[in-house]
């Protein structure tokens, strides 16, 4: 087992856009930061505030982006901001010097001159270029510099993009990339690709031929940018910017560079002319017009309306909404692979015009792994982390059809890699397979299957029911045999949208675990949400049909099962992570304990609908904010969960989620989202490792009549001014009659049983709205509230 490389500090050296975004990154993990920058031109002023005015900008500028490149933004206080001149001698205190200046090999080596003078032995020291080869960024530089030098180059945002590629030089002691690479993971959550030393790299180099040649063929076939994004975005397993707001977003400039970059490089690349810049992004660019940045590129907004940049014209014009048949049929499939075989097959001009683009895509990736990458898992890893395409180019091919999209390829006359064909002779129809539980790639180099590399802090649950780890299903939730004593109950509805179903496996999780396990795990491998929320159709349809009884059964089912987690004879662990809305918060609410994705938007969010939380959710947030003692002031606490609720806040990180009470001080957080079951066994199985008892009945001091009171007041005063309807302050009034603890005496103790007593003739009051229920059809129906 690789052990990491220590690193406790680190100086970040260049506070433009990347420099700041690694900076916020590495103090948000708990690595103090130096971060500096040049002294602005021609200052004469000998303060440090004002020859540190560029380092000290980027620093604010991080702080006040949105999305956040901080995970508390209260961590900035970690990041000690300099200049380039007054402070190098601190780079020999530092464990990590990283480059992030001007992409410029002058301005790199000049300033690794400097370097060799102030940098202490040994320490790692790194280059964030996007495409710089490494050869001539150390050229000349000392054996020590040399050896603990390698290129690391991070994408944009880095809090958000998980993809690290890694080049190494020839003169990189043994071990260090190992190293590197497991802190990369674990500390920084990152994922590591490991590049050679060729132009743009991985991600870069297939992602960038892949938009350049649709944008291409695009102007060829006289298709709108408008099409094109309705193609490649979704249905082609593509992120939803798909290719001309993905530009928008990198920066026209930045895109340009890098395929102009190319087109200069890759004079023997057959396809090179792909990457040469079309006369209508050039003219964008020289325009000045380069995306998000200059909130006008390919799109802008006018007012409220959107426009499209017309490549044909030269001019904006509104919009377009393109209809394909085919994009319309693979809309509903939830499988990517599956979803992208249904567009290239649909028959129409999108299906034509995806699958020339792919087609050519998985063909440049297949051509070029063997001078960008080490085997096709590190290419299927790029696009996936740097390009957020749901499959890789590789993993794509075996989704089509390897045998069958080769065939289509070459009767169109395209030129197929020739170990592609050799693969298929072999009697090989797949890039992936698994044998044994074992999941293998083929490295064509050697002709044969090799086993993909996995961290060994990697945890997968099974795909398929047939495995014999099962050990209970129904509809929407698998139980597993996680191995060691723990079980594994795993959420499989739509957006693990929390059902009938659901409920009923939660309640037999806990019978099979109390009987068969020593500790229970909750958590599944979706890649957009832990739990979105409860079935609002579910609550809809059943108060529509004044079904009264069976919503109130729906909901004390509901209740009691997350009653169960908490009371509990072993313990369990949540594992939070992305979307863990409404239900899916109540649940974490209802476990011992959270492992929790640094990534998690987390929040009770029921106002929304017209409704609060049903499932202990009051109770549960309450509790956790509320400290203990004979003096405290209860009013203080219900007010900030009444906010917190009323509002319906989301979190928008672990740890934000911790400030709004939803995560204890005790609760832990896992960087690399593939490592997050596995630490919540660990963190499960030491609990039962550790004299587990569970939690005896909870009470709270409550807030009472006189709490109500005040937050009524609130209400009033809130719908007076104008900033909530009558329907809000209904809503609000349940909300503060439950966490006030009912109509008694403010300081009165109230058992948690008696909380969800309330919590339920609320929520069941507030289903027999109107109101609501229009607020719920609407959700349903545009998936966004409604403020009636």
């Amino acid at each position: 087992m690789t052990r990491t490389i220590g690193i406790k500090s680190a100086a970040v050296l260049g506070a433009g856009v990347m420099g700041r975004g690694i900076a916020a990154h590495l103090a948000g993990v708990g690595i103090d930061v130096l971060l500096l920058d040049i002294v602005p031109p021609g200052e004469e002023n000998p303060a440090a505030s004002a020859r540190n005015a560029f380092a000290a900008g980027g620093l604010k500028a991080a702080i006040k982006n949105k999305p956040s490149l901080f995970y508390d933004k209260a961590d900035a206080r970690w990041i000690t901001v300099g200049n380039l001149e007054d402070d190098l001698e601190k780079l020999s205190d530092v464990d990590w010097i990283i480059e992030v200046v001007k992409e410029d090999l002058s301005i790199k080596q000049a300033l690794f001159n400097t370097l060799e003078r102030y940098r202490k032995p040994g320490s790692l020291i790194t280059s964030n270029t996007s495409g710089i080869p490494l050869s001539a960024l150390i050229e000349g530089r000392s054996e020590d510099f040399r050896e603990n030098f390698i290129i690391t180059h991070f994408f944009n945002p880095v809090r958000y993009m998980k993809l690290l590629e890694v080049v190494s030089g020839p003169d990189t002691r043994d071990g260090l990339v190992d190293a590197f690479a497991v802190f990369a993971r674990e500390t920084l959550g990152k994922g590591v690709v490991y590049a050679k030393d060729s132009p743009a790299f991985v991600a870069n180099r297939v992602g960038t031929f892949s938009m350049m040649y649709t944008v291409h063929q695009m102007l060829e076939k006289q298709l709108s940018p408008e099409a094109v994004d309705s193609i490649f975005g979704v249905p082609m397993g593509r992120a939803k910017s798909a290719v001309f707001r993905t530009a928008d977003v990198v920066g026209l400039d930045t895109l340009g560079s890098v395929a102009t970059n190319l087109h200069a490089a890759l004079v023997d690349d057959p396809q090179r002319d792909a990457f040469k810049l079309p006369g209508f992004l050039a003219d964008l660019i020289e325009r000045g017009h380069l995306g998000s940045k200059s909130r006008q590129g390919c799109y802008k907004k006018v007012g409220s309306e959107i426009q499209t940049y017309d490549p044909y014209t030269g001019e904006y014009r509104p919009r377009e909404k393109p209809r394909f048949a085919s994009i319309g049929k693979a809309r509903g499939i939830e499988d990517p692979g599956a979803r992208i075989k249904a567009v290239i097959n649909g028959g129409d001009e999108a299906a034509d015009f995806a699958w020339d683009c792919l087609a050519n895509t998985l063909i440049y990736a297949a051509r070029n792994v063997d001078a960008i990458a080490f085997d096709i898992v590190q290419v299927d890893n790029a696009m996936k982390w740097g390009f957020a395409q749901e499959i890789g180019p590789f993993e794509t091919w075996d989704a089509i059809g390897v045998a069958e999209s080769v065939a289509r390829m070459k009767a169109d006359g395209m030129d197929v890699p020739q170990w592609v064909s050799e693969m298929l002779s072999k009697g090989r129809t797949c890039f992936y397979d698994e044998s044994g539980g074992v999941e293998n790639y083929w490295h064509h180099q050697r002709q044969s299957t090799t086993p993909v590399s996995y961290s060994d802090r990697r945890l997968v649950l099974p795909k398929t029911i047939g495995d014999s780890r099962l050990v209970a299903k129904n509809h929407s939730a698998r139980l597993w045999d996680m191995g060691d004593g723990a079980a594994c109950l795993e959420f499989k509805s739509k957006m693990n949208s929390v059902d009938g179903d659901i409920v009923a496996m939660l309640n037999s999780a806990i019978e099979h675990a109390e009987s068969d396990f020593d500790a229970l795990v909750i958590g599944n491998h979706d890649p957009r949400a832990f739990s979105a929320g409860a079935n609002l159709m579910m609550i809809m349809m059943g108060a529509q049909q004044k079904a009264w009884d069976d919503v109130r059964a729906s909901i004390s089912g509901f209740q009691n099962a997350v009653l169960g987690l908490r009371h509990s004879s072993i313990p369990v662990v949540a594992a939070p992570f992305g979307l863990t809305l409404g239900g899916g918060a109540e649940i974490c609410l209802g476990a011992d304990a959270l492992q929790a994705h640094a990534e998690l938007y987390m929040g009770l969010v029921e106002v929304g609908v017209g409704l609060i939380p049903g499932g202990g959710g009051c109770f549960g947030l309450l509790h956790n904010q509320q400290a203990d003692g004979p003096d405290i002031d209860p009013i203080v606490y219900v007010r900030d969960t009444f906010m917190t609720i009323g509002m319906a806040k989301v979190a928008t990180s672990a740890e934000e989620a911790r400030g709004l009470g939803f995560l204890k001080p005790t609760d832990r957080v896992t960087m690399d989202r593939d490592e997050l079951l596995h630490a919540a066994k660990a963190r499960a199985l030491g609990m039962a490792g550790s004299d587990y008892r569970p939690m005896r009945p909870r009470r709270l001091k409550v807030a009472g009549r006189d709490g109500y009171a005040t937050l009524f007041a609130t209400l009033w005063g809130m719908e007076d001014a104008g900033q909530i309807s009558a329907h809000d302050r209904r809503v609000g009034s349940a909300l503060a009659k439950v966490l006030s603890g009912g109509d008694v005496a403010a300081g009165t103790e109230v058992t948690e049983a008696q909380f969800l007593e309330l919590e339920q003739e609320e929520f069941l009051s507030l289903c027999g709205e109107p109101k609501t229920m229009e607020r719920i059809q609407y959700m349903l129906m545009n998936n966004k509230p409604l403020r009636n």
